[in-house]
């Protein structure tokens, strides 16, 4: 880019020898072109999707701490939920899909400009920081205990385990065999659920971590547990997936034909989830069933499983988050900024607002006087939430619009911070 510039100021006889290094004006026009490129090579509908779907996320971990019930049942048990509250935690399901998606395409997206083992290393160092990240920081947004008696691995370590494995198979294989390995593992993973009913779920930690854990926790040392909410092989088969595909963001694909593929995959899953679901067999260990109502049975049909997630339950969220893209093909980067700039962020996003939701209950503890004996809850591992603590769903919406106020100023500030910087160490936030 700075020899462009130079053009604008030729150094004929008579004239001052311009050094760029020294030239202010060259080098701001320098700056501003290398930033302009950076803008104009980034995929908005990524940005866009990742920012809704970080959003809709907050609103259920917003749930996690400020509704009455959420200490003490789950949001959809049929027998006792209502179909507000079952929404509120069902659109959440699409948020952990899409992100961990989203990872894999973008992985790709930097691989363009890496050699094969230099991308490999990348992902096996960010996987493995990630992971302790999600043992040291977010575990600790999480609970707020400083001796860490109980860690807890959810989407992160999920994301880092899954791109340490990615990096393997960057190294040694190619993205067309990554993208049928992450279709075999979503498509088949679910058969392991016939040899773990067999042994009542007794399969050992190994298997625990891989796919069976669903908040399972296994004893470290004394008094200190770990706590597998994100059994990682169903993750890792969305996040190869995620990046087999990357290629259809290509620079080099046209816009109206990565639409017409992203949208026909994204049908093709929400059609398989139909006819799953309908049979009612493989593909989710859940079952639905006729309720007291027709509203009740369809949110029994919608109630797919999460931990781990199941065929069905990627079906829909992969299914609808493809589609998402295909539409947002043609979005306005303009009209979407304020989830541009959440999108471009989410890491910085994910940590910030855990601790931003925390701190509010702290001060919601302190202003209500809680007892002592209340810091430490009986059915929740987050201190200041007492088991008795909780508002209606209404207001839960109402702190969740604000917590997403608060956050936009600081992640704007974060995501310029990143344009204008390109320190090394700011790929791994």
């Amino acid at each position: 880019m700075c020899e462009n510039a130079l053009r604008f100021f030729p150094m004929r006889e008579g004239f001052y020898e311009i050094d760029p290094s020294k030239c202010y004006l060259v080098s701001a026009y320098c700056h501003a072109m290398n930033a302009r490129t950076a803008v104009s090579e980034r995929i908005y509908s990524i940005d866009i999707l990742r920012g809704a779907v970080m959003i809709i996320m907050a609103l259920d971990h917003v749930r996690d701490y400020f509704h009455i019930t959420a200490a003490t049942d789950s949001p959809t048990n049929l027998a006792t939920t209502t179909p507000a509250l079952f929404f509120t935690r069902w659109i959440t399901h699409f948020c952990a899909p899409a992100f961990v998606l989203l990872a894999g395409v973008s992985a790709w997206l930097a691989g363009r400009k890496k050699t094969r083992s230099g991308m490999s290393s990348f992902l096996m160092k960010r996987g493995s920081w990630l992971i302790l990240v999600e043992i040291i920081v977010v575990s600790f947004a999480w609970t707020f205990n400083p001796f860490y008696n109980i860690i807890i691995l959810q989407v992160i370590w999920a994301i880092g385990i899954s791109m340490v494995i990615l990096g393997i198979c960057v190294r040694f294989l190619t993205s067309r065999i990554i993208l049928l390995l992450g279709l075999v593992i979503i498509c088949c993973h679910n058969l392991l659920d016939y040899p773990e009913a067999a042994v009542n779920g007794n399969v050992g930690w190994l298997w625990d971590f891989a796919h069976h854990g669903a908040f399972t926790p296994y004893a470290v040392f004394s008094n200190h547990v770990v706590l597998i909410v994100y059994a990682f092989l169903p993750w890792t088969g969305i996040m190869m997936t995620g990046y087999g595909m990357g290629k259809v963001f290509g620079s080099t694909v046209a816009p109206a034909f990565r639409q017409k593929v992203l949208f026909g995959t994204g049908s093709a899953l929400l059609l398989l989830f139909l006819m799953l679901r309908f049979i009612n067999g493989y593909g989710d260990p859940a079952i639905w069933s006729q309720q007291r109502t027709g509203v009740y049975t369809v949110l029994s049909f919608l109630n797919v499983t999460k931990y781990p997630p199941s065929l069905d339950y990627i079906g829909i969220t992969v299914g609808v988050s493809l589609i998402a893209l295909a539409l947002l093909e043609r979005a306005k980067g303009k009209s979407y900024k304020w989830l541009i700039e959440f999108g471009r962020v989410p890491f910085f996003f994910y940590v910030l607002h855990l601790y931003l939701i925390h701190l509010i209950v702290m001060a919601f503890f302190v202003f209500e006087k809680f007892p002592a004996e209340d810091i430490a809850a009986q059915h929740l591992p987050f201190l200041f939430r007492p088991d008795r603590f909780g508002f209606n769903l209404w207001i839960v919406y109402g702190i969740w619009a604000a917590v997403i106020l608060l956050i936009y100023p600081v992640c704007r500030w974060y995501g310029r911070y990143k344009i204008r910087h390109r320190a090394w160490w700011l790929s791994y936030l």
